[in-house]
């Protein structure tokens, strides 16, 4: 059976179920590979209040949860001003010891439930190698330079922010995404595979792309930026919680089981990256205070070059895989599955290695840090909005198939690893009639 990311059937959808849900008599067609063009999905047509719905409250929250922090933040710098002391102890690689705490926690619960374990698959097909290919030139070579492009745009004359906004450019997304790819229907374990490969390439690559498109690219020889302190900061605040992610998660599969690692650790274990992110984002924000009110208008301005990189990134990459499915030489092979994890990957940004390589390199007191911070303010109402834009694209387009698969017997869901909520689980399993186990596994029955 091919690995699909939304149970499919043959037909129109039947209009007293909605949601685009499948009628009774379909059910019994769910079976096996079928073309994206003659399929009818489960959420694509879900209302902008129901994709809002099916996150989980966290999820829901988080942005206005890091507006509370940064506000919070800059009244504990205003109104109690020797808070900068506490922060200033101990240091590691030049960043006092609490920061560097904070931004491991943020990063530790997302590189735990990368999978892993789906590597192996990279070597089993031919159009994932083209999916890996087209992915790592999206995301580490058009991607960068289209970050640059909209900060040179937007902040011309604010070096500063600029150089925060390049840095988030530069980091390529490696958690949110697998939600934004679970709301919008994209292929879970495509998305898998290139999150992890995204982990392995950003230890090799930050550092000297950073170099290159500050130093070389935008001519700023004035910053203070140098490879070996990035490097140094990437291996520190990526590396870290990389080997913290793999340890823990095949720890845990041997100890306590895969069925219970997904089932009852995960869900309490998640919410720290939240809480590590808030932490540090109020640590930023006390420290920057003063510096903050002084200089609101290039705080506001640095939104605009992450919305437009957001918007252009996902437009252009959609638009392009939109395109190759639908040439005679590719029909069946690229589907919506796959231009839903290459847009939202490539729209979307590692915020957290951002603000922590920011942090270390510049300093929490630098306009980079402050710039980088800024990212998971504007991105979640931004991608949470794209993400019904591509469902509604998805059922309004005509595709030429898809659905890769990567070895697995049974249709995966998306949300996989807590990536939705049991509402969404309860509304598929009942709709096409299906089994959902405590780990999101499906089963068509």
């Amino acid at each position: 059976m091919a690995t699909t990311t939304a149970i499919a059937a043959e037909g129109p959808c039947h209009p007293d179920l909605g949601m685009g849900t499948l009628a009774p008599k379909d059910r019994s067609s769910a079976r096996g590979k079928l073309p994206f063009a003659q399929t009818s999905y489960l959420y694509y047509n879900r209302s902008a209040s129901g994709l809002v719905r099916s996150l989980s409250i966290l999820d829901r929250l988080l942005a206005p949860l890091v507006l509370l922090a940064m506000i919070l933040g800059v009244i504990i710098g205003v109104y109690a001003p020797n808070v900068q002391n506490a922060f200033n102890g101990a240091k590691l690689a030049g960043t006092s010891v609490p920061l560097v705490i904070g931004m491991i926690v943020m990063m530790w619960p997302a590189l735990t439930k990368v999978q892993y374990e789906k590597l192996p698959a990279i070597v089993t097909t031919r159009a994932l190698w083209e999916q890996l290919v087209v992915s790592i030139a999206i995301n580490w070579v058009i991607g960068p330079f289209v970050m640059t492009a909209c900060a040179w745009i937007a902040l011309p004359d604010l070096q500063t922010y600029r150089t925060g906004v390049i840095m988030v450019g530069l980091a390529r997304c490696i958690a949110m995404v697998m939600i934004w790819n679970t709301l919008a229907g994209g292929d879970p374990n495509l998305c898998a595979i290139i999150v992890i490969v995204n982990s392995v390439l950003q230890i090799i690559l930050y550092s000297p792309m950073a170099l290159f498109f500050i130093k070389v690219i935008s001519k700023a020889d004035d910053i203070p930026l140098a490879y070996g302190t990035t490097a140094i900061a990437v291996l520190i605040f990526l590396g870290i919680p990389l080997a913290l992610g793999l340890m823990t998660r095949f720890i845990l599969f041997f100890t306590i089981g895969q069925d219970r690692f997904h089932r009852l650790f995960l869900p309490y274990f998640s919410p720290l990256a939240l809480a590590g992110l808030l932490y540090t984002i109020i640590v930023i924000f006390a420290q920057q205070a003063r510096h903050i009110l002084h200089n609101l208008g290039p705080v506001f301005r640095t939104i605009v070059p992450l919305i437009l990189y957001f918007s252009v990134m996902f437009t252009a990459t959609f638009t392009g895989m939109w395109w190759w499915s639908n040439q005679s030489w590719r029909k069946g092979h690229v589907g919506y599955e796959e231009a839903a994890v290459q847009s939202f990957t490539a729209a979307s940004n590692n915020f957290e290695l951002s603000i922590a390589v920011c942090v270390a390199v510049f300093g929490p007191e630098s306009d980079q840090a402050l710039a980088a911070t800024i990212g998971p303010l504007v991105e979640v109402p931004v991608l949470l909005s794209l993400t019904w834009v591509a469902m509604y694209l998805g059922r309004r387009l005509k595709w030429g198939g898809g659905q890769l698969s990567l070895g697995d017997p049974t249709a995966t869901m998306a949300f996989v690893e807590g990536g939705g909520t049991k509402e969404m689980q309860g509304n598929v399993a009942d709709a096409a009639n299906t089994r959902i186990d405590q780990s999101g596994t499906v089963d068509l029955v």
